[in-house]
Formats: C-alpha cells, structure tokens, sequence
C-alpha cells in the first residue's frame, strides 16, 4: 500500500551509512526463538519472549517486554513498556497470536500494546506512530501510520484508527469503533461511535465539533478538496432528507480524494453507528435545567 504521508520519512541510518554495532546487554532475558537484527539494541533486564523479531537499529529499553512480536526498523520502545502481552479477553485461551508493528514507532514508557486473540490473529500497528506513556492498544486492533495516542489513551479492542490520527489524553475507545483518516479527537474524550475521516470530536460520549481544517493544510490538501469536503461535510450531517438519498446525492457532487474518502466511511458498514454534530436543538436542551 502506497505510504499515504510520504513527506514523513523513519528517523534511522540511511542505507548508505555503515552499519550499526547493536548490542544486547547481558541481564536481558532472550528467548531462544527470538530473533534481533545485529544493529539492534536491547537494554538491561529487557525481556524478548518467544516467536520475537526485531527490526535494524531498533531501541528496546530496561525492563520492557516485548513478546509474540514482530518490530519493525528504527522503533523505541522505551522502558517499562509491554509489547504483545497477552490480549485482557476472557475468551482468550492462549492461542499462539502476535502483535506487528512497523518501522520507526516509538512506544513511550508503561504503554501496553497486547497481541490479537483467536478472532483475526493479530494487533496491527503501522509505522511512526508515537505511543505516549501509558497508553493502551487491545487486542486485534489495527492502528494505520502515525498515529499519535497521547498519555493513557485507551484503544479497545476491533478498533480501526486510520492514518495520521491524533489522541487526545486520557480519551477512551469503545471496542469495534472505527476512526477515520486525520480525524482529530479532543482529551478527555469518550468515543462510543464512529468517527469519520478529517473530522475533530470531543466530549463525554463524544460528538463531531467540526472538521480538522488545519491538519488537511498541514497534509497539504489543496483548497478546493477543503472546500469540497466542507460542502459535503455539511450536506450529510445536516439535511433533513434520508441519509442513504443524501449520500447518493454527495456522491455525484464530490470534487475530491478526501470527500470520497468522506462519503465511502459514512456509507460503509459499522457495528457502532456514525458520530454527528449537536443539532442547534440538542445544544439548547442541554442548556435547559
């Protein structure tokens, strides 16, 4: 799959840079079938379990375990962080599954990312997503490239996070909810429902506030798309007419990636159901003791 933000590129030797010496402290604990590129650097009292791959030049600091693993180049996972732990599911009865995570990730201090269960086999993490501290990844779970969860984030499981999505801290993620592309969502934030691309929510049991204008201009999406988007942005959460004619209707006057990506999220399947903006009806009723 095309790298969607080809602008980012993954902090790390170049290929024409020499190789790295790693180097693998001596109160570590490897598991034998474990296997550790030579410029890989494990620290002390880390512990790589079984059925492990790690990538070139990746960091693995003290007393982190990372297990049933497969990690990319140039990741830091730093100290005290848990990689492919077992999945917190009941149905859970220790089948062999794993978590993959892609090059240049960086898994910040007591974060936890667990392994996938028996339904789809796998955690998915893509690559230069930026973990903050004790942020938390359920199982099977499948987070796309550079996303940013901040500090205690909590992301269950079945959840979908697309491309550049951003977290805000101490937020929750319901499980089988789906976040679309560079949608932005506020801290503190509890999240039942799916959010769609480009769009920025906040709140307990969150709702749309808008779209994230200045994330697409730092993406780069050219004006016209925006303007587009807003069009169609306006047109699916706030026609009165029935959502399925709105969408055919949206669908014919898109002038844009971005507005198609718009239109395909909200008319796809969801277990969860769209999140909407407050209705000027709504916001007054909840102003009224």
């Amino acid at each position: 799959m095309e790298d969607p933000f080809p602008r980012f590129t993954v902090e790390g030797p170049s290929p024409e840079e020499p190789p790295r010496k790693g180097s693998i402290h001596p109160t570590s604990i490897i598991h034998p079938s474990a296997e550790i590129d030579p410029t890989a650097e494990i620290g002390p009292y880390a512990v790589i379990g079984e059925g492990t791959s790690v990538g070139p030049g990746t960091f693995v600091g003290a007393h982190a375990v990372v297990e049933f693993a497969e990690v990319g180049a140039a990741c830091r996972i730093h100290p005290h962080a848990f990689v492919g732990t077992a999945p917190q599911d009941l149905k859970y009865r220790g089948e062999k599954t794993r978590i993959v995570i892609g090059d240049g990730t960086i898994v910040r201090e007591c974060a936890t990312l667990n392994r996938g269960t028996a339904r789809t086999g796998e955690t998915r993490i893509g690559s230069r997503c930026l973990f903050m501290a004790y942020s938390h990844v359920a199982h099977d779970s499948v987070i796309e490239d550079e996303v940013i969860l901040a500090n205690s984030v909590a992301v269950a499981g079945h959840v979908q996070v697309g491309a550049g999505v951003i977290i805000g801290g101490l937020s929750g993620i319901h499980q089988f909810v789906r976040i679309g592309k560079l949608a932005m969502i506020g801290a503190g934030s509890m999240v039942p429902m799916d959010i769609p691309p480009f769009c920025t929510a906040s709140g307990d049991r969150a709702r749309i506030v808008g779209l994230n204008i200045e994330g697409m201009r730092r993406r780069h999406v050219s004006k016209n798309s925006i303007d587009s988007l807003k069009r169609i942005y306006r047109k699916v959460f706030f026609s009165k007419k029935p959502l399925k004619q709105v969408l055919e209707q949206a669908g014919s006057e898109a002038a844009g990636e971005e507005a198609r990506e718009f239109i395909g999220f909200v008319r796809a399947s969801s277990q969860r159901g769209i999140c909407r903006p407050k209705l000027k009806a709504e916001t007054s009723a909840s102003q009224t003791w």
